[in-house]
């Protein structure tokens, strides 16, 4: 095993873990602080959720010795920024996290579920992802209309990074962050906490379920996390021609969301981005030792998690604009892509816009969110103009 490690799997494994990190993790805490999660309980989402990452990156490329290249949630916790908070607060969001990753186990051991959540029209899925996505892509407009001086630094290295690779776009934006924070934010006491803190204080959550929650969010988060990283993730491996047995996949990566899902921490699913980096020539030229690539990527996750507090309060002595014009940035690709695959269809374009329209608008209806909503009337005027088709044909 040890004799397939080569200096290409390394570097381009760390260089995955630094690209996944920093384009997502203002996303994850944006997230679960919209839920109602407290500094110290988001520390400790984000250091759970980046321990999973890690330990599924590290054991699922050691078991199929294929890039199996694993993140975070990214369009989850993205939902979770989009989406009003729960009238139980975080413990009923927490309850929903647990309900989302148990759906996630059960779909890897019944196939039939599986294919059900795949059979969902692609547009109408893309939709739904677009939809999620839109409210925090405003974010970066947003703040520069509030707080210009320091979100433009932000936005100019974004567009430096871009034009250079884009790859480079987020780890730029974010070393411009830092730099932003240490000359234009003051305080001695968040100065102090960002020092000694590396490790969040754990803090336990009771969860609290209710159909409510389910229908609201643990469904549209499944749905989100399937439609949005596992299936693409699953589709990159397949592309790069590694054989893909998803099942036992879906099995380990739910079993591990679900064990961290207690600590407020979104689940963990199969990664598109960074597997598209470390299946490709770059990470080596023997595709069968390329699996290194993703279990070096674990590693630094791993490590990566041990900075949860310190990333946590870092971010805390940000206006809360900037936070999330970060997370707005990290993105926009995800939206671009994902408001392409919808309109790709020329003879179903009424419900792709329907599901993206009352996914985006933040309605609520019976007490369920527009997501869910989203895709139920996508889905009945896809459907019924495909029988209208077949009729006329």
């Amino acid at each position: 095993m040890f004799r397939d490690l080569t200096f290409p799997a390394t570097y381009m494994g760390l260089l995955a873990a630094f690209v996944g990190y920093s384009a997502s993790f203002a996303i994850v805490l944006a997230g679960v602080k919209s839920m109602g999660a407290t500094d110290a309980q988001a520390a400790t989402g984000l250091f759970f959720a980046t321990i999973g990452m890690g330990i599924c990156s590290i054991w699922l490329p050691a078991v199929t010795r294929i890039p199996a290249a694993v993140a975070w949630s990214t369009p989850g916790a993205a939902f979770l920024a989009a989406t009003v908070a729960l009238p139980g607060g975080f413990s009923e969001a927490v309850g929903a996290l647990i309900c989302c990753a148990a759906l996630i186990v059960v779909t890897g051991f019944i196939p039939a579920l599986g294919r059900v959540v795949a059979a969902i029209p692609k547009p109408i899925a893309n939709g739904l992802l677009a939809g999620v996505l839109l409210k925090l892509c405003f974010a970066p407009a947003l703040a520069l209309g509030t707080i210009p001086l320091l979100v433009l630094p932000v936005l100019l290295a974004w567009l430096i990074g871009l034009a250079w690779n884009r790859l480079a776009a987020m780890p730029f934006a974010v070393i411009a962050f830092v730099i932003v924070l240490f000359f234009a934010v003051n305080g001695d006491s968040g100065t102090a906490a960002v020092e000694t803190q590396w490790l969040p204080v754990f803090t336990p959550v009771m969860p609290t379920f209710s159909i409510h929650s389910i229908v609201s969010v643990s469904l549209p988060l499944y749905l989100v996390t399937m439609a949005g990283q596992n299936i693409p993730g699953f589709a990159v491996l397949e592309l790069n021609k590694y054989p893909v047995n998803r099942q036992p996949l879906l099995q380990k990566t739910g079993l591990v969301s679900l064990l961290i899902a207690p600590f407020g921490s979104v689940p963990v699913n199969m990664s598109a981005i960074t597997a598209a980096m470390m299946a490709g020539e770059d990470a080596g030229r023997d595709p069968a030792g390329r699996y290194w690539a993703a279990i070096v990527s674990g590693i630094a996750y791993t490590l990566l998690a041990f900075a949860a507090g310190l990333v946590t309060s870092l971010a805390g002595l940000a206006p809360t604009d900037l936070i999330t014009a970060v997370a707005g940035l990290a993105l926009i690709p995800a939206f671009v892509n994902s408001i392409s695959a919808a309109f790709s269809d020329r003879d179903q374009l009424e419900a792709p816009a329907l599901t993206f329209l009352i996914a985006a608008s933040g309605m609520m209806l019976f007490g369920v969110s527009g997501a869910f909503w989203g895709v139920v009337a996508g889905s009945i005027v896809w459907i019924a103009k495909s029988l209208v088709k077949k009729q006329s044909t």
